[in-house]
């Protein structure tokens, strides 16, 4: 591997300790070494090396995920595919364009912006599109534009004996055999390493409206966004934020000074005219709930600045309680169980005696909580631990799943036999037809006995 790669192959200290964690409070794991492909023949060149000599490999995008996704547990390559990151085609006309996974979502919307488009999943982080892919990628547009799992039209991938295939075409439906390119989104690099994307695009909205608003109850806010979506109105963006988020926003930024009670941030678009008759239709729908304090950003400075302040509710969390680490952790419920689901989940926040502000993409039932804990106080992660798995078996007893959007990696694994039951099987089954050695990705999602 050293000859195929030359610098490119690394075994500097710091560099694997940059690829054995993500953003997860999981133990990290230093792989061997770390492998920094050009393009898919490197990519399957490095597969076949690693598969003769029976040597696990875990793709790495920029380590942004929540559950530990990419910790190389048993050692081998870290497949870091960042410089794979060209934009390799933009089909206007048919609304798609052609990446190699390492273009991030930002860079895509950047060469997009001057040609009316625009790439609509936005899980926060800055995140490549090829680790997107494999953890099923969410965020908050989801609600109106959906998830990686529905811009994805088709891949390349790199199978565990190095093998490249191609799922999927440009075409936007196909009854053409088994959906093998959804089979890989969501596989968390266990199937193999996705080594290009073909990806759904939109044409950028004429006119974007967004805004705040208080609620004085949990419940008040989340009946309205499920009378305002039963009616019809297609939000953007629908976000709740409790009122002990709201306390560390208001710490975080410096220029907000907002009621600490549950809020709402807003987003519509459409044309001048669809976007004042959904502010009008949401308007008389969230005042009968008690909605108040409206605030409206129209210009685009002003939006960008909410839609920051939101994407950094993480570290304005942080600021409830200095010094602490936060432990992020997210279930779905259906929405007409969201409003019964978060009030349970409050009680066990106050029983855990730990702060754990939560936030939510309430369009689509999807929330997290970050619960504050002491770095190396074991007692601490113990209970935070303890509270995420209430949460997520109030989410089961909802009807709902343990991860709407961070995925399973580490972290979810022992909640999936219960979630699935003899599904889960099948996705061992799969795995071990694909992948026999259980080389790529091993011990996440699923076990191999």
């Amino acid at each position: 591997m050293q000859q195929l790669l030359g610098k490119r192959l690394s075994t500097g200290r710091s560099i694997l300790e940059i690829h054995g964690r993500d953003e997860a409070y999981t133990n990290p794991a230093l792989p061997d070494a770390v492998a920094f492909p050009n393009s898919t023949k490197e990519v399957s060149e490095i597969v076949k090396i690693c598969a003769t000599h029976r040597c696990p490999m875990v793709p790495f995008g920029v380590g942004t995920s929540l559950e530990g996704h990419v910790v190389p547990t048993q050692g081998g390559i870290s497949i870091d595919t960042s410089r794979m990151n060209r934009v390799l085609e933009i089909r206007g006309q048919d609304l798609n364009v052609v990446v190699q996974p390492g273009v991030t979502r930002s860079q895509l919307n950047t060469e997009l912006r001057a040609l009316g488009l625009m790439f609509t999943v936005d899980p926060g982080a800055d995140a490549t599109l090829g680790g997107m892919a494999a953890t099923r990628a969410s965020g908050t547009n989801a609600v109106r534009y959906g998830t990686m799992r529905e811009n994805v039209l088709a891949l390349e991938v790199v199978l565990p004996d190095g093998q490249i295939i191609h799922t999927g075409s440009q075409a936007r439906k196909s009854s053409a055999g088994y959906d093998l390119t959804h089979l890989f989104v969501g596989s968390e690099g266990t199937l193999g390493i996705i080594t290009q994307l073909t990806i759904r695009l939109f044409g950028q909205p004429e006119s974007t409206r967004a805004a705040t608003c208080v609620f004085e109850t949990v419940n008040d806010a989340v009946t309205a966004v499920i009378l305002a979506i039963q009616s019809g109105i297609p939000f953007a963006r629908v976000e709740l934020l409790d009122e002990i988020q709201m306390r560390g926003m208001n710490l975080y930024n410096a220029d907000m000074n907002y009621p600490e009670k549950p809020h709402l941030f807003l987003e519509f678009q459409g044309t001048n005219a669809t976007t004042t008759e959904q502010v009008e239709m949401f308007n008389a729908i969230s005042d009968d709930l008690g909605a108040s304090e409206y605030q409206w950003a129209t210009k685009t400075e002003e939006r960008n600045a909410l839609w920051k302040a939101r994407h950094d509710a993480y570290y304005a969390a942080k600021t409830l309680r200095p010094g602490a680490e936060g432990f992020v952790t997210d279930c779905c419920v259906p929405i007409s169980k969201l409003a019964e689901c978060i009030t349970q989940t409050k009680i066990e926040i106050e029983k855990s005696g730990l702060i754990a502000p939560i936030l939510g993409h309430v369009g689509d039932g999807n929330f997290h909580l970050i619960i504050l804990i002491e770095p190396g106080n074991n007692i601490e992660l113990d209970a935070a631990n303890q509270l995420s798995e209430a949460a997520n078996l109030l989410a089961l007893k909802f009807g709902g799943t343990v991860t709407g959007e961070h995925g399973v990696g580490l972290g979810k694994k022992k909640y999936m036999q219960e979630e699935h039951g003899a599904a889960y099987d099948l996705m061992g089954l799969l795995k071990s037809t694909i992948d026999p050695d259980n080389l790529m990705n091993p011990d996440k999602l699923v076990s191999l006995s």
